[in-house]
């Protein structure tokens, strides 16, 4: 490791712009592959999230104020340090999150991307002269921050689902209140504390305060928090929209996922098998966007079963991602790696059959192949978030689409097919925000909208193309040269 981190000035503490004790107890960062303490965090109370939300309003005026190219600055100097540090920072994630190398790799390479197309938003045009509508006087329409900015970030991709709403709230002149997980307190939030102060942003904008129920709750309700950008679990994301929606602010919701890839029967089946297995298994699983419904045209199904079920069980290796060369790594607790096998074991009690995979050791799970998955099975109904590859056998693309729309989620969908046409066709029938041909479910591109309908979200808040919507408001300003007078 480098030194990023090394000075261990986040010990046990809160970041407000320095590091401080926290109200909230210390919490040890554990590497779920080994139990091995990693370090120690501070966590906030909601008395800490109300400090916090009161020194951002009073900073952010003169950010927001500051010239675009100056924020721009900070932001780009942010990823040349994030490049710099890189090394640092995947293996906190491989230790803290139990990433495989690869996956951690592509993490940092997509917070790069995030940080790079942030800085180009404050040197963008910010508004409109608009027609006057009367004589002499000047109408414009301008994009202002909101203020200031709260993110609820989670575990599973801690650095970027933290980045993407950090960074481009920060480029357009907001304050920000991140609380990440304490699962992964140090990858998702130490190290941006510390990125972002290594270059350069003014004190008391961006706090960093791990934490619970409380200071998330806290950060909800506080009035002097303008928007909260949740990424989290569903159940979680009804009780923040519905705390949030009390202060009438700005709510943004990417939630979970069930999501189907359809293999059609005129699909080359080596790389449809390739890209189910990826977008099951990678980061074990633990994504909102794996694919968690296998839909497969009766006349193909053997053989995709035979060539997934042998992806899984001889080609994909399980262990330590940090002293092994492993595809898959653990689980991020106990709790999570029961309730993966609770669903797995429902849907065999229910009539499924396992092809592969199906048992664990500590928090690693096999990768697992269920075949004769029906719409009554948990595995069909449930968001699993471990290796699991539920697989559904359809009589043809109708039943193949009513099936895929056969949820309450509605996050990204993909269409194995040997027709881009056809799989068109498909697209244009499904219930989804994001919809991949001929590709697997599990894409992000910093500058592509992202987002979900129904219990996966409330749409495509994320992303270059989205973030003026997001991080800003519309004011109206007209002026004229004198007052003039009225009837009254």
């Amino acid at each position: 490791m480098t030194n990023l981190l090394a000075h261990q000035q986040w010990h046990g503490k809160i970041f407000d712009g320095q590091w401080i004790d926290g109200g909230g107890d210390t919490v040890e960062s554990l590497e779920p592959a080994t139990g091995e303490v990693l370090g120690v965090i501070g966590t906030a109370s909601a008395a800490d999230i109300d400090r916090a939300a009161h020194i951002a309003s009073a900073a952010q005026p003169a950010w927001a104020a500051t010239i675009g190219q100056a924020r721009a600055s900070v932001i780009r100097k942010a990823a040349q340090i994030l490049e710099a540090e890189r090394a640092e920072v995947e293996r906190w994630l491989i230790r803290e999150g139990g990433s495989v190398p690869g996956k951690a790799a592509f993490e940092v390479d997509l917070v790069i991307s995030e940080l790079w197309e942030a800085s180009a938003l404050p040197t963008q045009p910010f508004g409109h002269l608009l027609p006057a509508s009367q004589e002499g006087r000047t109408s414009i329409g301008r994009r202002v921050p909101l203020g200031v900015v709260g993110v609820i970030s989670p575990w599973n991709f801690p650095l970027l689902l933290a980045m993407r709403a950090v960074a481009p709230a920060l480029a357009l002149g907001n304050g920000v209140v991140l609380k990440p997980d304490v699962q992964t307190a140090i990858s998702g939030g130490a190290v941006i504390a510390e990125l972002f102060t290594s270059a350069g942003l003014p004190e008391g904008l961006l706090h960093v305060l791990a934490g619970d129920a409380e200071p998330g709750q806290a950060l909800c309700e506080s009035p002097s928090i303008a928007m909260v950008s949740f990424t989290g679990s569903t159940a979680v994301g009804r009780q923040v929209g519905a705390t949030a929606g009390r202060t009438l602010k700005r709510v943004s919701l990417e939630l979970g996922g069930n999501n189907a890839l359809i293999v059609l029967d005129d699909a080359d089946l080596d790389a449809a098998s390739s890209a189910g297995a990826w977008g099951s298994f990678l980061h074990q699983g633990q994504v909102c966007m794996t694919a968690g419904r296998h839909i497969v045209l009766e006349s193909v199904a053997d053989q995709y079963l035979d060539l997934l079920a042998k992806r899984a069980a001889a080609v994909l290796p399980v262990g330590d991602p940090n002293t092994g060369d492993v595809a898959l790594g653990p689980l991020i607790n106990a709790r999570q790696i029961a309730n993966v096998d609770r669903i797995v074991q429902g849907t065999k009690a229910a009539g499924a059959e396992i092809r592969a995979g199906g048992t664990y050791e500590g928090l690693f799970y096999q990768p697992t192949v269920l075949a004769g998955v029906t719409s009554d099975m948990p595995a069909f109904r449930e968001e699993i978030f471990g290796p699991v590859a539920p697989v559904v056998i359809v009589k043809d693309e109708d039943e193949a689409v009513r099936s895929a729309n056969d949820s309450e989620y509605g996050l990204v969908a993909a269409i194995q097919t040997g027709s881009v046409e056809r799989g068109e066709r498909i697209a244009d029938r499904l219930r989804t925000g994001i919809v991949h041909i001929n590709d697997q479910t599990l894409n992000n591109d910093a500058y592509a909208p992202f987002g979900g309908t129904g219990a996966s979200g409330n749409g495509a808040r994320f992303g270059t193309q989205s973030s003026w919507d997001e991080f800003t408001t519309w004011q109206w300003r007209t002026s004229r040269p004198a007052a003039q007078t009225f009837p009254f």
